[in-house]
């Protein structure tokens, strides 16, 4: 018997992070040598304001280098209650119900953890952020997908969930703005939701951490912000990295009722104890220190309009790809079936024969996609999409 034979039923059901995968080859290629186009990655390519970093550097040289409390430092989850109250619009919440994590991924985690038993089902709105039925599974419980298109404007019905709402059914997953397709459900589509997940005693995840990436006009709406009787069986997620290009200090927030928060706070201290305690006195500077954290959002929108618009237009003048304009995170999501490739073999063979990494859409639910981050340079997209149009030419 092999030592994989003993692993864990939980690891053996878990598969790797595929977005990870792809940006793992392209900087395996680069550390090669080879020049490569790398749409994979789903972190900002900016540096992380500095104001952030002295913040925190000043906190290491106070000595906040011990632990904190469970769910993060006091300050910090005041600030995240002023945030909600005066940009989301939300009455009465309390620091009590925030829990502050190692990372936006493991907020989810913690999440799912915290409601869902072995065999609760879960519903997933796809095209969906390749992580969420893993967190599911890791769970014990069962990932229920419901698709849809391009032609959907990426957004699922609120007749096609409560088809597929069960007995068994514990938690709806909601991303908006999403990854991988960046669109944006309307605040009456939210609120929608909302209403028929309290109406069933249902939680609804709703992952925001894409929340102030926007184009177009483009506006939020957190559902936690309706009245008490549905907030309260809402649980928002948030955090530092993409907003803020804060990827690497692995800082999540999470928002429920107190006593989900406690139960949450409780998993954290079995598990990681807390998030890092100098890194949230940055966060801590991201939240009050507006005018500088309001200029740094502002100039990366920018940059981020400017190729979100050079992608799409591009991607559309390509035969056989077609491309939905995106109004939120910093991904394209465009079909490809019209070249007569799957999406998987799509990904491979461009990487090997045009050194081009992108993700292939079966890691997201949705296959004949792909997706393209656009958190990297004008020069990468422009030769990337030579490169794309090259390869589809070829075929």
């Amino acid at each position: 018997m092999s030592i994989t034979d003993k692993l864990s039923t939980w690891v053996k059901n878990v598969a790797p992070s595929p977005t990870l995968a792809v940006d793992a080859k392209a900087k395996a290629l680069k550390a090669k040598g080879v020049d490569v186009c790398g749409f994979g990655a789903g972190e900002p390519d900016f540096d992380t304001p500095d104001f952030i970093k002295e913040a925190a550097i000043q906190a290491l040289k106070d000595g906040e280098t011990k632990y904190s409390l469970v769910p993060g430092i006091a300050p910090l989850r005041q600030a995240l209650a002023e945030k909600y109250t005066n940009e989301n619009d939300l009455t009465g919440v309390k620091p009590t119900q925030f829990v502050v994590s190692p990372g936006g991924k493991y907020s989810c985690t913690l999440a799912i953890r915290a409601v869902c038993d072995p065999g609760d089902e879960v519903i997933i709105l796809g095209p969906y952020w390749v992580s969420y039925p893993e967190m599911v599974k890791q769970s014990g419980g069962i990932p229920r997908i419901v698709s849809s298109t391009m032609d959907d404007g990426f957004k699922v019905s609120l007749e096609r969930i409560k088809a597929s709402i069960t007995d068994k059914t514990k938690m709806v997953v909601l991303n908006s703005p999403s990854n991988p397709t960046g669109a944006i459900y309307e605040k009456s589509e939210i609120q929608a939701i909302a209403e028929l997940c309290a109406s069933k005693g249902i939680f609804l995840m709703s992952d925001e951490i894409y929340e102030y990436l926007l184009y177009d006009g483009a506006t939020h709406f957190s559902p936690a912000s309706m009245d008490p009787e549905i907030s309260d069986w809402v649980i928002t997620v948030g955090g530092f990295s993409k907003t803020f290009s804060m990827t690497g200090w692995r800082l999540g927030t999470l928002l429920a009722s107190e006593p989900v928060a406690k139960a949450v706070s409780n998993l954290q201290s079995q598990t990681t104890s807390g998030a890092t305690t100098f890194a949230q006195y940055g966060a801590l500077a991201a939240l009050e220190n507006r005018a500088a954290a309001r200029a740094a959002i502002a100039d990366m929108l920018i940059h981020f309009d400017r190729r979100r618009l050079m992608l799409v237009d591009g991607l559309n003048a390509i035969d056989g790809i077609r491309c939905f304009r995106s109004q939120g995170a910093f991904y394209v999501f465009p079909d490809i079936s019209g070249t007569g490739l799957s999406s998987d073999v799509f990904s491979e063979r461009i990487l090997e024969e045009h050194q081009v990494a992108l993700a292939s859409g079966t890691g997201f639910g949705a296959e004949g996609y792909l997706r393209l981050s656009y958190a990297t340079s004008d020069a990468v997209i422009q030769t990337g999409l030579e490169k794309i149009k090259s390869f589809v030419g070829s075929l």
